[in-house]
């Protein structure tokens, strides 16, 4: 579906109005494949390139050097057939027409994309149950919260059913309810439709929700490329525990270790290779009374900050 190969991006940046071009390189030499149905998750810290390689893929920048392919066509030729089968999103920026009620715009895009009336009101009912729109049909665009803007603009990028949604930072600003309801979204689209998703943000959360998949991306490459498992693997295959208990804090066995306490709240790190999970827990359990548990790996935040001190980005 995508095939990206040596892609390069630079950009030339002149700092004062008589001193010469420096070159930036934003994307330098990257390669990979996406498959249909996929769900990517691009992250890295600001400047890394990732929203530069993320416009290249939808056709909003042309490369430098080195070539892309999205559904067979060139992003940047801009065909029409090639922006059919594309829907983008951009947290801070809007595709809807700013002055008028929502769904005037919505019927703006029925035509844009040359939809037919039935498929159009198919397309409003299925989004509408899933994002509950129907309230904010004959409201400005200019008068919606960030929440109620960001549903709206997800069924404007999605009317037309496209293969291909981008996402960049599309949760940025959202309270937690329509983060909720945006991630709820995405994942029904992917599994009904099949719909791939390639998305960049610095919340990991959306990453941990959304994909299946991730690209750390530094410095304009590709620094690792696996399953958010697989990474989280690379830099520590420990899990945590955490507990409440109502008796005597417990005396650790070997291959455990305390990283917080806080009155009757333990976490602890747990090495697997030392002690097995089931073997832990009934050794805590013979040590005081358990409350409550929780047994998790490493949180995606803190493997990704691990991961940039590992490469120094």
């Amino acid at each position: 579906m995508i095939e990206v190969k040596e892609l390069t991006k630079d950009y030339h940046i002149r700092k004062g109005l008589f001193k010469p071009f420096n070159i930036v390189n934003a994307v330098k030499g990257v390669s990979f494949s996406i498959n249909q149905g996929e769900k990517i998750g691009l992250i890295g810290l600001n400047g890394a390139g990732k929203s530069t390689l993320m416009k290249m893929m939808s056709g909003v920048l042309k490369p430098t050097s080195g070539s892309v392919r999205v559904n067979g066509f060139v992003p940047y030729k801009r065909e029409n057939s090639f922006l059919k089968s594309i829907g983008v999103v951009m947290g801070q920026k809007s595709i809807l027409l700013y002055d008028i009620p929502v769904k005037d715009s919505l019927k703006y895009y029925k035509e844009v994309y040359g939809i037919d009336d039935k498929t159009f009101k198919e397309r409003l009912s299925y989004y509408d149950e899933i994002l509950n729109l129907k309230e904010l049909y004959e409201t400005p665009v200019r008068k919606l919260s960030f929440g109620q803007r960001m549903r709206c603009e997800l069924c404007a990028s999605l009317l037309h059913n496209p293969k291909i949604l981008f996402l960049d930072e599309p949760s940025i600003g959202l309270d937690a309810v329509s983060k909720l309801a945006v991630r709820d979204f995405i994942k029904r689209i992917n599994a009904e439709k099949g719909t791939t998703v390639i998305l960049t943000t610095h919340d990991m959360q959306d990453i941990e929700a959304l994909t299946h998949r991730v690209m750390l991306i530094g410095k304009g490459q590709i620094l690792l490329d696996g399953s958010l498992e697989e990474l989280k693997k690379r830099v520590s295959d420990k899990k945590e525990v955490r507990i409440k208990h109502s008796g005597k804090t417990p005396t650790l066995c070997e291959g455990m270790n305390y990283l917080e306490q806080k009155d009757d709240k333990l976490k602890i790190s747990l090495d697997p290779k030392m002690i097995s999970v089931s073997e832990g827990i009934a050794y805590l359990s013979r040590e005081t009374e358990l409350i409550d548990l929780e047994v998790s790996d490493i949180s995606a935040e803190e493997m990704v900050a691990r991961l940039y001190k590992e490469y120094q980005i």
